[in-house]
């Protein structure tokens, strides 16, 4: 039987291995099988670091269990594989996946059963593990989703960069690398490898790279695809109006198909939103309303810490978890749109603003939010857990005697004797106070943490975002003052004079001071790294439209003028389609605000008071009928019926951190899901939304259930006592 072509491939390696002494290692073929070693460190340093920790952990469950999915699964994930960029397989990924199930299962059943001996938390532990398991094998399309949604958000950005450079000068290569040069990850990365993989000789032309790149959009945005093809199109016109007429096509088709897609997006998100919004607030702060009771009657037989358990199993862990994931899937939905991204990242001076500055002196001190973050943490964190502190110290002998008749007035922390014997609470008003301090470390915490890490980045780029609004029209004058036969030196000078008093006016002004008063050339007061404009103007848009002028300078006056005359008026396009995207979204952003800034905390802060009187009536009633049973004296039990069908209640205590936790965490969630509808996949606003968010929505929270706990529970100690006096005199009588 003739040989095989894996036998031919063994036997020459067998050969060479032989003749050199070495195993033989085959490097990049010809055909581009696989990528150069350039590209692989280049994809190192701007895939995120948990892609890495991921990668690793789907390559050590392959090692263990090498589990292959069916062929189709295995294609769909693979798919999603390749878009993400991911060094994995799809059975490193199922691999991997049902490792964490057994892990997960195995270590919470031993941990839950020696802590608690619950049969009910040991498959709660199994849930888990499904639910990780189930989650795992489709990270990789979250990741796609995520990526997906990054890139769309760049695509308005990119066409714009091709289409500007291809109005000068007609060359796909050099606009594609012009393009990526501009944009950030993870679309620069995609173009990156599209130009990678004809100079590695995958494909032997930019065009047929291009091709099948496109083809992995066709899914998702067609429009994409159409714009590039018109573009590419552009190539082959004889006529130069022809050509730069399919040129402005290309943007205009990426516009217009944009805004057609957002508005079918934002009507189909009013029913997504609202399910969210009954699910995520109105049908769990409703259900707390009524849970006192229901754990009143279940505390009979369990503990109220156990008790206080499950709740929180259920709101702090898998209420949240759906949410998030149903948040995700309604923005995995959102169609191509026109994003920021974070100046900070892409230009490492600024990130010294990320940080708290203190001058000492003539020394500056620098501190990381997260050193602040922590001791807001620690100290408030430490003054809510107080009460289970002073458990600690707590006599439980005092506890032994029977319980007397309870005293008239509020109590601090009142630890009661347990069904079970040991002690109950802290049932006090004053640890239910105490306990308000425990969602607020963690929401002021962090909130703090991204208000300093974001707020004189964000100003900064607001302050940028002024100039490119500013810019088309200054652009238009630059245009043409360099029409008019001005070198772009005195141009700029010219326009700085006109544009005085603007955010524009500083940038032309720096421009022109650079030319007069350094004695700098145009190129170098534009983009030096210390003095330029672009310093103290850090803009992608504002960058490229600087480099288009200088490159169409060169070939005279008139072609810079045209240059940057069409630039201003693509600007003008691109802002009138990025205020419509927000008209659209107006509605459904505000009410969510609404939400997350005012209704959700209110709700929750009324919830905790009404809860708290309840438990501090069913509490005080139970203390009343167990004392008048002990005292001898005869008197009439109130609610004598009821006796014995009431346990002791969950302490407020426990119940507003449940509750106070599950504020910081759906707000946290819907913070993500707005800014994700609004703004794409801008991490640099989410950040800073998170911080406004976390801190007014918690103190908001706090302070109405700090003033409802006084008042509801002054209420319901009035209440008691007066009931207590009555049946006091009815027994003296």
């Amino acid at each position: 039987m003739a040989d095989t072509r894996e036998d031919l491939i063994g036997k020459y390696k067998a050969r060479l291995e032989a003749e050199f002494g070495q195993k033989y290692e085959p490097k990049a073929s010809a055909s581009g099988s696989s990528i150069s070693a350039n590209y692989v460190d280049f994809k190192k340093e701007l895939l995120p670091g948990h892609y890495t920790l991921y990668e690793r952990l789907c390559g050590v469950g392959e090692r263990f269990l090498k589990i292959k999915p069916d062929s189709k699964s295995a294609a769909l994930l693979q798919e999603h594989i390749d878009i993400c960029h991911l060094s994995v397989t799809p059975a490193g990924v199922y691999s991997f996946a049902i490792l964490a199930l057994l892990v997960s299962v195995m270590s919470l059943s031993i941990v839950f059963f020696v802590l608690f001996q619950s049969l009910f938390l040991i498959i709660f532990a199994i849930i888990i593990g499904i639910t990780v398991m189930s989650g795992l094998m489709k990270l990789p399309e979250f990741f796609a989703n995520s990526w997906r949604m990054k890139a769309s958000n760049q695509m308005v950005q990119s066409v714009f960069y091709v289409a500007t450079y291809m109005r000068h000068t007609s060359n796909l290569e050099l606009a594609i690398r012009f393009a990526s040069d501009h944009l950030s990850p993870p679309l620069s990365l995609d173009l990156m490898k599209v130009l990678w993989d004809v100079e590695t000789n995958k494909y032997e032309s930019i065009r047929e790279s291009l091709d099948v790149y496109l083809e992995s959009w066709r899914k998702w945005n067609p429009e994409f695809i159409e714009s590039f093809h018109l573009i590419e199109g552009s190539l082959m016109e004889s006529s130069d109006e022809r050509r730069l007429q399919m040129v402005d096509k290309a943007l205009n088709v990426m516009l217009e198909e944009t805004y057609e897609k957002m508005l079918r997006y934002a009507h189909e998100l009013k029913g997504p939103i609202t399910m969210l919004y009954m699910l995520g607030i109105i049908l769990p702060i409703l259900g707390l309303v009524i849970l006192p009771l229901v754990a009143s009657f279940l505390t009979k037989d369990v503990s109220p810490s156990k008790v206080a358990l499950y709740i929180a199993l259920f709101y702090n862990v898998t209420m949240p978890i759906g949410l998030y994931y149903l948040g995700k899937v309604t923005l995995s939905k959102r169609p191509t749109g026109y994003g920021d991204t974070d100046i900070s990242e892409e230009n490492p001076e600024m990130k010294k603003f990320r940080n708290v500055t203190f001058k000492l002196g003539s020394h500056e001190a620098i501190i990381s939010p997260l050193f602040v973050s922590l001791a807001v943490l620690l100290v408030l964190l430490s003054a809510g857990l107080s009460p289970l502190l002073m458990r600690m110290v707590i006599d439980e002998a005092s506890f032994a005697q029977e319980p007397r008749l309870p005293v008239i007035g509020l109590k601090l922390l009142d630890y009661r004797k347990g069904e079970a014997g040991g002690l109950s609470g802290p049932f006090g008003i004053g640890a239910a106070l105490l306990s308000l301090l425990i969602p607020l470390a963690i929401g002021l915490s962090v909130g703090i943490y991204y208000r300093i890490k974001t707020s004189r980045v964000i100003k900064i780029r607001e302050n940028t975002r002024r100039l490119e609004d500013e810019f088309a029209s200054a652009l238009f004058q630059l245009g043409n003052r360099l029409g008019d036969g001005l070198p772009a030196e005195i141009a700029f000078a010219k326009v700085a004079a006109v544009t005085k008093g603007s955010v524009t006016g500083e940038f032309f002004e720096t421009v022109s001071d650079n030319v007069s008063k350094r004695g700098m050339g145009l190129q170098q007061a534009i983009f030096d790294e210390k003095r330029g404009a672009l310093v103290f103007f850090p803009s992608t848009l504002i960058e490229s439209t600087m480099k288009v002028l200088i490159e169409s300078s060169r070939k005279g006056p008139l072609i810079a003028s045209q240059a940057l005359i069409n630039v201003s008026e693509y600007i003008k396009q691109i802002h009138r389609v990025n205020e419509r995207l927000k008209d659209l979204m107006a509605d459904i952003i505000s009410d969510m605000k609404q939400q997350i800034g005012m209704l959700a905390p209110a709700i929750a802060g009324i919830v905790v008071g009404i809860t708290s009187m309840i438990v501090t009536i069913l509490g005080r009633l139970s203390d009343i009928q167990q004392a008048m049973k002990t005292s001898g004296t005869g008197q009439k039990i109130p609610l004598e019926g009821l006796d014995g069908l009431f346990g002791q209640g969950i302490p407020t205590y426990y119940f507003q951190i449940v509750v106070g936790l599950y504020i910081v965490e759906i707000v946290y969630i819907l913070t993500i899901l707005a800014n994700g509808i609004e703004n794409g996949a801008d991490r640099l606003a989410e950040k800073h939304s998170l911080g406004q968010n976390m801190i007014r929505s918690v103190v908001i929270y706090v302070v109405i259930s700090l003033i409802v706990i006084v008042l509801f529970n002054s209420l319901a100690s009035v209440i008691t006592d007066s009931l207590l006096t009555d049946q006091i005199a009815a027994g003296a009588s």
